[in-house]
């Protein structure tokens, strides 16, 4: 084996080719993971605002509303702060942490 050398090392730190996150799956080492219940759900979409990784899926419904619907798990990495900031309905979170099963 053989040593590169420095300018034939890629560039570290330097993203290359914009727009490429979606390419890399990096939710699959999370400990906990956030469960979605629909009936506690008020589609206040702060879960979606607060999200790092985009994992929040919303829709538009037929009257223009958007709503949640779902979570895209292939990039979330279970940090919790969408269960942290879901108000929920009377008391109840529409998101709450679950420790992940493989």
């Amino acid at each position: 084996m053989t040593l590169k050398k420095a300018h034939e090392l890629a560039p570290g730190g330097i993203i290359t080719e914009p727009g490429n996150s979606q390419d890399f799956k990096t939710g699959d080492w999370r400990e906990q993971r956030p469960v979605w219940n629909k009936e506690n759900c008020i589609h206040c979409l702060f879960c979606w605002i607060y999200c790092p990784d985009s994992s929040i899926r919303i829709v538009q419904d037929e009257s223009g509303r958007w709503r949640m619907d779902g979570i895209q798990y292939d990039h979330c990495k279970g940090c919790g702060i969408c269960a942290f900031h879901c108000p929920g309905k009377k008391g109840n979170k529409a998101l709450v942490m679950e420790r992940e099963e493989k």
